[in-house]
């Protein structure tokens, strides 16, 4: 089973955190599969002897990475070399490094669309072997099943673990809490079902605040953490791989909750922005500008927003709010997020193998919970060090969606689409269903 978020781009099987970054990924990851696969055995590694390459796709992890880098380099006296390449340019050249044959020793491993690539040709070490021993066993248990390439795997992957985290991220709800007070709420005690939030949401409102706004491509990652409330796991992954109807009972629901904040009032702007920057933008409104009272969005945001914002930090986080009339226990989205893959072709994957398990050492991973900060995937690290802006998240990162499967590419646009156009009362519900089954057929 297998899921992945990147904070700033952002699942083979699995719930998944899918950006409008990650979606572009996932469609450029797929139409490099095959130019990719072509590069066949071989070597291939941009460091030397005595250093050690490291490309960095994340933008708010970097100062951490960083220092964890010259830390081990001191201890040890092997050199390593962060490429921060950002999010932006991450994946172009990776895709270049590859064909020509010139890999990082290291490299940030994000959503499995992006990565299978790479994976399927040979260019990430299976770490699944080192994983049933000591080292496996510092990280949560939905960790490595997140990380997990099962054998009916949708990517066509080898069964096998090629990225180790350092990252237990999900998606849910953050609070401004001075909006929150001012509305005459408590922000320490979250709304208990969706229906109290929205009641929130609406006082929010009539205090004279913006309420509540998420981008169209964290559209279908709301929408599955709800779904929650009535599928199993197993329930969602027949869905997914379209065993199962879009037009059930527990997917009309799932849908409604669109329209229930839709007619409440409650939406920022009364649509959800889409494009490119729809999720920055977002997070820009509650992070940056302190214009709107509740967001829906990842975990690893809070990291970007103390490197755009460190001046806000009065603001918590929540799990989305069961439903009124759930029948299963709410489960978050989420899984892992951000790790590295080795090259096993480098003449460093030796080195490069135990730099990387240094990195996830719990030790290590608090640094990161600290400095970024996120939700750490080593188990024994304490709640303490996880900043009250994560808290209530954290709270629930144990109850995780674990998916085989994820929504196809096609079913994942339709969704998102069609959340637009739920928002502007230009498709019904079940009008939505019927594209959403359209697009499974037609994946």
């Amino acid at each position: 089973m297998r899921r992945d978020h990147t904070a700033e781009a952002v699942s083979p099987t699995a719930a998944t955190f899918l950006s409008r970054r990650g979606f572009l990924g996932a469609v450029g990851g797929g139409l490099a599969a095959t130019t990719l696969a072509a590069c066949g055995s071989g070597g291939g590694s941009t460091g030397s002897s005595s250093e050690i390459v490291f490309m960095n796709q994340s933008r708010g992890q970097a100062a951490a990475l960083g220092q964890l880098a010259q830390k081990y380099t001191q201890q040890t006296g092997v050199k390593i070399k962060v490429d921060n390449v950002g999010p932006a340019d991450f994946l172009t050249k990776l895709q270049s490094s590859s064909q020509s044959r010139d890999m990082p020793d290291i490299y940030s491993a994000m959503d499995s669309f992006s990565m299978a690539p790479y994976y399927k040709a040979g260019w990430a070490m299976d770490l699944s072997d080192r994983m049933k021993g000591s080292w496996g066993d510092t990280f949560r248990p939905a960790t490595i099943k997140a990380s997990t390439f099962a054998a009916d795997n949708s990517q066509g992957v080898k069964p096998g673990i090629y990225s180790a985290h350092w990252e237990a991220p999900a998606l849910g709800i953050f609070i401004n809490a001075a909006m929150f007070k001012a509305a005459g709420l408590d922000p320490d005690k979250p709304a208990a079902t969706m229906s109290e939030f929205i009641d929130q949401l609406v006082k929010i409102k009539r205090s004279g605040k913006d309420p509540f706004w998420f981008a169209a491509s964290n559209s279908n990652q709301l929408v599955q953490s709800y779904a929650s409330n009535y599928f199993t796991d197993e329930e969602l992954n027949a869905t997914f791989l379209g065993k199962s109807s879009w037009k059930s009972d527990g997917w009309r629901k799932s849908l409604q909750i669109l329209v229930d904040l839709r007619d409440a009032g409650v939406i920022s702007t009364g649509s959800i922005p889409s494009g490119n920057s729809d999720n920055p933008n977002v997070e820009k409104a509650f992070f940056n500008t302190q214009g709107v009272a509740a967001i829906f969005d990842g975990t690893s945001a809070v990291g970007v927003a103390r490197a755009t914002a460190p001046d806000f930090t009065d603001f918590r986080s929540l799990a989305v709010p069961k439903a009124d009339d759930g029948t299963q226990t709410p489960r978050l989205v989420g899984g892992t997020a951000k790790g590295a893959a080795i090259n096993p072709r480098s003449k460093n994957a030796a080195k490069a193998l135990k730099f990387v398990q240094w990195l996830t050492d719990p030790a290590q991973q608090q640094v990161f919970a600290e400095k970024v900060p996120l939700i750490p995937s080593a188990r024994t690290v304490s709640e303490k060090n996880i900043p009250q802006q994560l808290a209530g998240i954290a709270a629930k990162i144990s109850d995780v969606q674990l998916v085989q499967n994820q929504m196809k590419v096609q079913v994942i646009t339709a969704l998102q689409k069609g959340a637009q156009a739920i928002m502007l009362k230009e498709r019904t519900v079940d009008q939505v269903l019927g594209d959403l089954d359209a697009a499974q057929r037609n994946a």
